[in-house]
C-alpha cells in the first residue's frame, strides 16, 4: 500500500460523482472536482472562493462556474466515451504528497479502434490562477486522424442533478478566440462579478508539433477549438492543456480580464508544464513538513489521516482574508458553500498549529464580515454582533428556511434563527489563535473587537429570572439540532459565560497595554464601565443545569425529563441505525444527533473534573446517532480523555475515513471538511493529548493503540517549530526555541534548538 496515494482501480459511473469529490484538487483559491474528462456523468464542479450569487435560488449559494476542463478525443468520427467504448484498464490515483491527479485507462471504440490515454492534472500552488492537464495519447492498433478537442463549457447550472432546484447564476458575456486558445468570460447575476477562463493546446511528439490544422466554433455558451493530427499505431504523442482561471475580485488586478488573463497563460507557456508542476511540487513538500503526521504500524490509520491533511491544506488559502472554508470545501456544493462554525471549532485548530498565516487569514475573514454580523444583530432585535450560522460573502445569515428531513418531508430550518452559540465559537477561535501564537498585533487591531462585540450581543440575549436569580437563555438550538426552540442549552450557555469572561479579560487587557487603543474601541462599540459591570454580573449568574448531585450537566433545562431511547443496533459502517421511538417524535427524546455536551468539555476541558467528563461522555455517548460528521472525531478525543480506548480508536477510524467510505451518504456534494479537521484534532488533541492549561503551558499525555509503533509530527508554538516523536518507549521532543512543557504531569524546559528524550 502506497500510504501518499488514493487510488481507484475500476470504473463504475454510479462513483462519479463520490470520487469527483475524493480527487478534486484545490488550492484555497479555488477548487475543481475530479470530474473525468471522457464520461459526462457525474456533478463537473469549477468554485472560486468568496465567488457567491442568489438570483432564483433560494438562498446565496457558491457559484459553479464555466467548466475549463473539457477535452474531447475522436478516432475519425468517433468519439471517446467511456461510458460507451469497451474499457480493457482504467485506473485513476490520487498523489497527496505531490497533489496531482492521474487518470489512465484502454479504451475500445465500436469500430474495434484501441487507443490508451494516461493523463495528469494539477491545480498550482505555485501560481494560484494556473492549471493544467497533460495527456500521453497511444494509438494501440491503428493508423489515422485524430481530432483532439478543446472547449470551455458556460452552460454549467448549480444543482445539475436536481430539476426543481438547478439554477444558472451567471451569464456568458464574451468568447474569444485566441488563436491559438479560447477563452470564455461570465458575469455573475447580483454582483456582476467577472469570471475567465482561458486555456490552450500544445501537442508535440520527438519530431515536434503534431497539430495539422484548427477550427475554432462558438456553439451557444461553448466555446471550442478543434485539432486534427495523424496518429501511427504504437507511438505516443503527448498534449498538454494550460488553464488560467482569474477574476475581477482578484487582488492586484491591473488590467482587464482578458489582458491579464492572456498576459498569465503566456507567461505559463514561456515557463512550461514541467517548470510550473515541478514548483507546484515543491511547494506542496514544503506544506507536508508542516502539517503531516506520520504514524507507524497502522498503514490504513497513516492513509487516512493523510487524505484528510491533504484536503484541509487544500481548501485555504492564506492570500485572501476576505473568504473561509466552506463546510464542503471547494469540493462540492454541499451546504450551498456556506461558511459555518466548522471553521473555528473543528478547522482552525489545524492551522493554528500547522500553518498560523492560514489561521489568521481565517479569523480575519471574521472580521471583514464584522458589519454582516452587526446587521444580523439589529435586524433580530439585539445589540453587537450576531454572527451567521450560515455565511457567505458579506457575513449576512444566509441560511435556508427550509429544507428536508431524514424521511424527505419539507421541514422548516430554524438554525439560522436559533443556533446563536457560533458567536462564541467565533471568540473560542480567536482566544486559541492568541494564545498559540502571540500574535498582538491581531487580538490588538481585530481579535478584541469581535471579543467584545459578540460580548455585547450575549448582553442583549440573555434574560434575567428575578425568581431564580440568574441568566437565561431561552429558545435556542444547541450543536444537536435534533432539539430546537430548546431553553438553557448548556453549550450555548457556558460559552456565552466564557465569551464575556474572555472579553473583559482583554478588555483590561487592552487598557493596560494601550489605553488610547481601549479608549477609541469603546467609542466606536458604545461601551462603557456601566456595561462592563453588568457583564461581570452577567457571566457569574448564567445558568448551567446540572443533576441533582451536580455530576450530570443536563443538556437543556428539560432534557432529563425526554424519553429515554436505547440505541441497540448498527449498519455495516458500525454507525448507529434508528431505533424504535416509541410513539415519540425525535425531538421528544434523548437521543441527540452529534457531540454536544462532550464538545463543550474538549473546548474547555480545564473547566470540568475528570469524574465529571467521565460521567457524562458516559451518559451521552451511548445517547447520540452521529448524524453528524462532526461528531465521532469529538467523542474519540473525549473518550480517550477519560479511558476509553477500545471506542475512542473506533470513533478516530470513522473520522478519518468519512469520505473515503462515504458513512455519512453524502460525500457525493463535497468534502466533510469538518470532518478533516477533527480527524487532525482527535489524533493530535486525543492520542498525543495535547493541550494547553490555564497558565498556557503546552501538556502532552500520550497515549497510542497496541498497533501504533510509532507517531511524530511538528506543530508551531509561539513563533517557534515543535517537533514531537511517541515510540512504545520514549517520547522525543525538539524545539527551535525555548520551551516549557508538561509531559505526563512533569514540568521540562527545552532551550533554544536542544532535545528531550523522556521514558514512557
Amino acid at each position: 500500500m502506497n500510504l501518499w496515494k488514493i487510488s481507484l482501480d475500476e470504473y463504475n459511473s454510479y462513483n462519479n460523482r463520490k470520487y469527483e469529490t475524493l480527487f478534486t484538487l484545490a488550492n484555497g483559491y479555488r477548487g475543481i472536482r475530479g470530474a473525468l474528462e471522457f464520461s459526462s456523468k457525474g456533478s463537473k464542479g469549477n468554485y472560486i472562493a468568496g465567488i457567491f450569487d442568489k438570483s432564483q435560488s433560494q438562498v446565496t449559494e457558491i457559484v459553479n462556474l464555466q467548466d475549463p476542463l473539457g477535452f474531447n478525443i475522436y478516432i475519425e468520427d468517433e468519439k471517446i466515451d467511456i461510458d460507451e467504448c469497451g474499457l480493457d484498464s482504467f485506473k485513476r490515483e490520487l498523489n497527496m504528497y505531490k497533489g496531482i491527479l492521474y487518470t489512465s485507462f484502454i479504451a475500445t471504440t465500436k469500430k474495434g479502434k484501441s487507443i490508451e490515454v494516461k493523463c495528469e492534472r494539477f491545480v498550482s500552488r505555485n501560481k494560484i490562477n494556473r492549471w493544467a492537464s497533460k495527456y500521453e495519447i497511444t494509438p494501440l492498433n491503428f493508423n489515422g486522424k485524430v481530432f483532439l478537442e478543446n472547449y470551455i463549457d458556460g452552460s454549467v447550472t448549480n444543482s445539475a442533478w436536481d430539476v426543481m432546484n438547478k439554477t444558472k447564476h451567471f451569464k456568458v458575456k464574451n468568447n474569444y478566440d485566441s488563436n491559438p486558445g479560447i477563452a470564455l468570460t461570465v458575469e455573475t447575476n447580483d454582483n456582476n462579478i467577472k469570471v475567465l477562463e482561458l486555456t490552450t493546446l500544445m501537442g508535440e511528439n520527438e519530431k515536434g508539433n503534431i497539430f495539422k490544422n484548427r477550427k475554432y466554433s462558438e456553439f451557444g455558451e461553448i466555446v471550442s477549438e478543434v485539432y486534427e493530427t495523424f496518429m501511427t499505431e504504437g507511438k505516443s504523442y503527448t498534449v498538454v492543456k494550460y488553464g488560467i482561471s482569474i477574476s475581477d475580485r482578484d487582488r492586484g488586478l491591473k488590467s482587464d480580464l482578458f489582458t491579464a488573463g492572456t498576459k498569465e497563460l503566456k507567461g505559463f507557456m514561456k515557463d512550461g508544464y514541467d517548470v510550473e508542476i515541478k514548483k507546484h511540487i515543491i511547494i506542496w513538500e514544503k506544506i507536508w513538513n508542516e502539517i503531516d503526521i506520520n504514524i507507524d504500524g497502522d498503514e490504513k490509520a497513516q492513509l487516512g489521516i493523510r487524505f484528510n491533511l491533504f484536503q484541509l491544506a487544500s481548501s485555504a488559502y492564506e492570500g485572501d482574508t476576505t473568504v473561509s472554508i466552506a463546510a464542503k470545501g471547494l469540493h462540492g456544493e454541499g451546504y450551498k458553500g456556506h461558511v459555518f462554525w466548522d471553521t473555528e471549532v473543528f478547522m482552525l485548530p489545524f492551522f493554528i498549529y500547522t500553518r498560523p498565516d492560514v489561521a489568521k487569514a481565517l479569523l480575519m475573514y471574521r472580521y471583514n464580515t464584522l458589519q454582516g454580523a452587526r446587521k444580523n444583530a439589529e435586524t433580530t432585535g439585539y445589540k453587537g454582533a450576531r454572527f451567521a450560522w450560515e455565511a457567505a460573502d458579506e457575513g449576512i445569515e444566509v441560511t435556508p428556511k427550509w429544507g428536508f428531513d431524514y424521511d424527505g418531508n419539507a421541514v422548516r430550518i430554524w438554525t439560522g434563527d436559533e443556533e446563536y452559540h457560533i458567536n462564541s465559537d467565533i471568540a473560542f477561535g480567536i482566544v486559541e489563535y492568541y494564545r498559540a501564537t502571540n500574535d498582538k498585533e491581531f487580538i490588538v487591531n481585530q481579535g478584541i473587537e469581535i471579543l467584545l462585540d459578540t460580548a455585547k450581543f450575549w448582553q442583549s440575549r440573555v434574560e434575567y429570572n428575578k425568581g431564580q436569580d440568574r441568566y437565561e437563555i431561552s429558545s435556542v438550538i444547541g450543536p444537536d439540532e435534533f432539539h430546537e426552540h430548546v431553553d438553557n442549552n448548556v453549550f450555548t450557555n457556558y460559552l456565552a459565560k466564557w465569551n464575556i469572561e474572555k472579553a473583559l479579560f482583554f478588555k483590561d487587557w487592552l487598557k493596560a497595554e494601550d489605553n488610547l487603543k481601549y479608549k477609541v474601541l469603546c467609542s466606536k462599540l458604545g461601551l462603557n464601565e456601566e456595561d462592563f459591570n453588568e457583564w461581570e454580573i452577567i457571566y457569574k449568574k448564567i445558568y448551567i443545569p446540572k443533576s441533582e448531585d451536580g455530576m450530570i450537566i443536563e443538556q437543556f433545562e428539560g432534557y432529563f425529563d425526554l424519553a429515554d431511547i436505547e440505541i441497540s443496533k448498527y449498519d455495516e459502517n458500525e454507525m448507529p441505525i434508528w431505533p424504535d421511538f416509541k410513539g415519540n417524535k425525535l425531538g421528544e427524546t434523548q437521543l441527540l444527533k452529534q457531540a454536544d455536551v462532550a464538545q463543550l468539555m474538549i473546548m474547555l476541558p480545564e473547566e470540568f473534573s475528570e469524574d465529571v467528563k467521565k460521567l457524562n461522555y458516559e451518559y451521552y455517548e451511548q445517547r447520540t446517532m452521529h448524524k453528524s460528521s462532526l461528531s465521532p472525531s469529538m467523542y474519540s478525543i473525549l473518550g480517550l480523555a477519560v479511558g476509553d480506548r477500545q471506542n475512542a480508536y473506533k470513533y478516530f477510524m470513522k473520522a478519518i475515513y468519512t469520505d473515503l467510505e462515504d458513512n455519512q451518504g453524502n460525500t457525493d456534494f463535497g468534502l466533510h471538511a469538518a470532518a478533516a479537521g477533527g480527524s487532525w484534532q482527535s489524533a493530535i488533541f486525543g492520542f498525543v493529548g495535547l493541550r494547553v492549561n490555564k497558565e498556557g503551558i503546552l501538556n502532552i499525555n500520550p497515549w497510542l493503540p497496541e498497533q501504533w509503533e510509532g507517531l511524530s509530527f511538528n506543530i508551531n508554538w509561539k513563533n517557534s517549530r515543535v517537533g514531537i516523536s511517541i515510540s512504545k518507549d520514549k517520547i522525543e521532543v525538539n524545539s527551535t526555541g525555548d520551551l516549557s512543557l508538561i509531559i505526563y504531569d512533569k514540568k521540562y524546559f527545552i532551550s533554544d534548538k536542544h532535545h528531550l528524550i523522556v521514558a514512557r
